[in-house]
């Protein structure tokens, strides 16, 4: 017997006439690279975005075809993520900071026929240009007078073309199947891959980001976007703060410190996301300005961080310095990304503050509407008793099935479940902790260490500013740990003040083998160590048997 209730497609366009009726009046507020702030609502974004679809029309982009963003975050590439989805294309947000061989791959890929940029990255553009043939225009991201100068065929103006458009467009009927938006993955090893979302995937998963033990979203919040647009849908922000009418603030390319504290005093915002490296800089900045800085003007209760974990003492400096609770969310690109979130249970109410701070460095509980299983190296279920170790499986309604276009081939299983490449435990009550990357991952005498823990603790010694863990092969134990450190500006640790401080935090054959001070760590285009060149650079040292 089926169910006597209506069936109505789950579709963006939905949320966006919803934001833009019943909160049309509330800000979205942008800065842009100069630093100027420009201040538009949820009712303009959403009649300039309906322009913008028939100016699509016009331009003779079909539905299903991809639409490129080349864009920091701002109002108009919020009209972009409403128009070009609403009216049945596809967003296909390309990262920048890629190296310029996988950005000509992911667009040629994509088969982009208009891309929309900033006028920022105008020699990006001049370099991709004559590497991308099926890009039939490119639309600067500006009104006429700061049209920049660009030397490409069929170069138009954003603000020209809406303003030719008709405002009456009508968001078409669609299958909620129907793909959204295309996101590459960073591309570590081989060429970046896409991950095609649907209408479908979209909303049940910012509704899952809207929830209490999600990011907790509401009309009330005020939220600084630092998570950029380009990755991975922002974390759903410009889909589920649209579900709640929530206040966006979009901060342009300017991500330093300064420009991030303004913003959240200024606009008053009470949430904010983005990545661990963001926050240890803001922290950083925070403990140098304490003396001149009134924390009391700021709302700010909830910062999300994901990417990479956070560590321990990204944690407590939140809480000491600024009374901010930080909510670690893991996921992937695959995942649209959101899986798990670290939300406290009934059962810290009363929980030590050491307590609940062990709880927030996991990655969090699986939230409704995936699953998760843990696996052996026989393929085998492990049990969730928080001591198993074994690979992370996900499945779920906006998990991955296939890569755009099938490159990678099969990537789930017969019962659906995607490995996830990650290693990890997960409690009873369960929270996950990621301990590798399956690729990463150090087993020393049949043990498995955590270079993931290693890396958090070490980041906890007051001079330490970043850390990371690779292999090094040993005669007698098959690897071993080695640390890389990045000292803060005006220390000078040393390598045997390092492991004092971990020799009663870590288990003794954790203990790493060496410790290398070095300038900068390097990083992927989404802010993850990149392991694969501190492999190549230092995995081949030897550790010295013992």
């Amino acid at each position: 017997m089926l169910g006597l209730m209506q069936n109505r497609p789950l579709l963006i366009s939905n949320l966006v006439d919803y934001v833009a009726t019943w909160h049309a009046e509330t800000e979205i507020v942008s800065r842009d690279p100069a630093g100027l702030m420009h201040r538009s609502n949820y009712g303009q974004v959403a009649a300039r975005a309906k322009r913008l679809a028939g100016a699509l029309t016009a331009l003779g982009v079909r539905q299903s075809d991809r639409v490129a963003t080349l864009a920091w975050n701002s109002w108009r590439h919020l009209e972009l993520y409403y128009g070009v989805t609403c009216s049945g294309r596809v967003l296909h947000t390309v990262n920048p900071r890629l190296f310029a061989e996988q950005l000509v791959y992911i667009i040629n890929h994509a088969e982009n026929g208009y891309i929309f940029f900033d006028p920022g990255f105008t020699p990006l553009v001049e370099q991709l240009a004559p590497h991308l043939p099926l890009v039939r225009g490119w639309i600067a991201l500006c009104d006429e007078k700061d049209m920049p100068s660009v030397n490409v065929d069929n170069l138009l103006c954003y603000e020209t073309l809406l303003a030719q458009a008709s405002p009456d467009y009508a968001w078409p009927q669609l299958d909620e199947n129907t793909a959204c938006t295309l996101c590459y993955t960073s591309g570590t090893t081989g060429n970046p891959k896409g991950v095609l979302y649907s209408h479908r995937s979209t909303i049940l998963h910012a509704f899952a980001a809207c929830a209490a033990d999600g990011f907790a979203l509401s009309a009330k919040d005020s939220i600084l976007v630092i998570v950029p647009l380009f990755h991975a849908n922002a974390w759903s922000l410009p889909f589920s703060a649209a579900m709640c009418g929530a206040k966006l603030v979009l901060p342009g390319p300017r991500l330093d410190p300064e420009s991030i504290y303004m913003l959240l005093e200024q606009e008053g915002c009470t949430k904010a996301g983005g990545i661990p490296t963001i926050w240890l800089n803001f922290l950083a900045y925070i403990e140098n300005n304490r003396a001149k800085l009134d924390f009391s003007k700021l709302k700010l209760k909830l910062v999300f961080s994901g990417g990479t974990a956070a560590p321990r003492a990204t944690v407590e400096k939140f809480r000491d310095l600024l009374g901010v609770f930080l909510l670690h969310a893991w996921g992937m690109t695959e995942t649209s990304p959101l899986v798990t979130l670290g939300s406290p249970l009934g059962k810290h109410d009363g929980a030590t503050e050491a307590e609940i701070v062990d709880m927030q460095v996991k990655q969090g509980r699986q939230v409704s509407g995936v699953e998760l299983r843990l696996v052996g190296e026989d393929g085998e279920a492990l049990p969730h008793d928080g001591k198993s170790v074994g690979q992370l499986k996900v499945r779920g309604n906006w998990v991955i099935s296939g890569y755009f276009k099938d490159e990678g081939g099969k990537v789930v299983d017969d019962d659906g479940w995607f490995g996830t490449g990650d290693v990890a435990t997960i409690s009873p009550d369960g929270y996950v902790q990621l301990t590798d990357r399956l690729k990463d991952v150090i087993k020393s005498g049949g043990e498995w260490i955590s270079s993931i823990e290693i890396e958090n603790l070490a980041v906890s010694h007051p001079d330490v500013f970043e850390a990371a863990v690779i292999a090094i092969p040993h005669p007698q134990w098959q690897e071993r740990p080695l640390l890389l450190v990045q000292a803060k500006p005006g220390t000078n640790p040393t390598k045997e003040s390092i492991l004092e401080f971990l020799s009663t935090r870590i288990a003794k054959f954790w203990m790493p083998d060496d410790v290398i001070f070095v300038e900068s760590l390097p990083h992927t285009a989404t802010g993850k160590l990149l392991k694969i060149e501190l492999r190549a650079k230092y995995g081949g040292q030897i550790a010295v048997a013992g």
